[in-house]
């Protein structure tokens, strides 16, 4: 731990009174002005990551991406209760790289733009972009809590942390972050000796009822860091070499994964109109969740496959898969892969005491459930 904590020190080094020198998630080297003041989000969904840092995470925020409020709803309604402000936010996109207007966001005169290595916003790749901002004044950072999540998370906040004038915030986040990862890591099979043939096999459904077919998956980013992490054998990380593709049905059923996780999109106020998508997140109850994961198991195919025969059929808030709360994440995979290993694991008092000690909200709803 200590250890980390220098090494993320040593990126974000002082270069002189005005202005300070940071590595960034792509490896850009960026001068941060001494004194940020308006603020421009990649992505909406950032919010809570600066909720961890900032008693109001949205004072500073001048423009940001539409996507919180179309993808995750009841969670964006829990900002909306605590800090109204988040309303008057210019939006410089919808949900997708495309959409962002970066004459919009020149516009707003930030001082600091704030983007994901990849997503619903610029990425690296858009270097017509980042020269407009730049040129424009804008400081451009890159964070990542989606391509290499449990890697990156920890430097995504120390990075934030920085920029934000609040490194020890971000400390005391990283130690928190740490120690849980470690709570894991520490009980997980040793290499070696054929443990790898013996992890659980299992398959990730990405955004179940978003479409009818059969059978979107993380594989190499995402989610599938949860599943390797936790000592599980994901049945698409050979096979896809990117963060999400397609399997086939029938490769699925012809493999047939130890265990199943379904991520959900669903909402409670949505789900009459959206009766195919699992509901779990802010303001979802047990016995709603559990009932919309018995509904998506039933679909052709995912009701043949032995995990949900056998009861070993699990769903997860999908927003995980993008956010520096996925520690829990970790905690909860490990516990459905592994049961007996992390028996006394509480992958819930962890999230209560994430939200008591580094969320502006409080914890509502439930983000995940078994089918059993």
């Amino acid at each position: 731990m200590r250890a980390l904590l220098l090494a993320l020190s040593l990126l974000l080094t002082a270069t002189h009174a005005a202005a300070r020198s940071l590595t960034d998630l792509a490896g850009r080297n960026v001068i941060v002005p001494a004194k940020v003041e308006r603020v421009l989000l990649g992505e909406g969904r950032f919010i809570p990551a600066l909720a961890l840092l900032e008693k109001d995470p949205v004072a500073r925020v001048v423009g940001m991406m539409g996507e919180f409020e179309r993808y995750d709803a009841a969670g964006y309604a829990q900002y909306k209760a605590a800090f109204p402000a988040i309303e008057r936010i210019a939006r410089v996109g919808r949900g997708s790289g495309e959409s962002f207007s970066v004459e919009q966001a020149i516009a707003l005169a930030p001082d600091l733009a704030i983007f994901g290595l990849e997503g619903h916003g610029p990425a690296p790749k858009d270097k017509d972009t980042i020269a407009r901002l730049e040129k424009a004044g804008v400081t451009v950072v890159f964070i990542d809590f989606r391509q290499e999540p449990l890697l990156n998370t920890p430097r995504s906040i120390a990075v934030l942390g920085a920029v934000l004038g609040r490194r020890a915030a971000a400390d005391a986040y990283i130690a928190f972050y740490e120690t849980e990862m470690a709570r894991v890591a520490q009980r997980l099979p040793k290499a070696g000796n054929g443990a790898g043939a013996a992890l659980p096999t299992v398959f990730i459904e990405n955004r179940v009822g978003l479409s009818d077919e059969c059978c979107q998956t993380m594989a190499n980013g995402m989610m599938g860091r949860f599943v390797d992490f936790a000592a599980g054998r994901n049945i698409a990380r050979d096979l896809i070499p990117g963060s999400f593709g397609t399997l086939s049905l029938e490769y699925l059923l012809t493999q047939q994964p130890q265990v199943y996780i379904g991520t959900a999109i669903g909402a409670p106020a949505t789900a009459d109109k959206t009766p195919r998508r699992i509901v779990l997140g802010a303001g979802a109850s047990e016995e709603i969740a559990r009932a919309s994961l018995a509904r998506a198991v039933q679909r052709r195919g995912i009701a043949e496959l032995n995990a949900v025969k056998q009861g070993r059929a699990h769903a997860i808030w999908h927003h995980f898969y993008n956010s520096p709360l996925n520690v829990v994440a970790v905690q909860v995979v490990a516990k459905w892969l592994h049961p007996e290993r992390f028996a006394d694991l509480d992958p819930q008092e962890t999230l209560r005491t994430l939200y008591a000690r580094f969320q502006p909200v409080p914890l509502s709803g439930v983000y995940w459930v078994d089918l059993k």
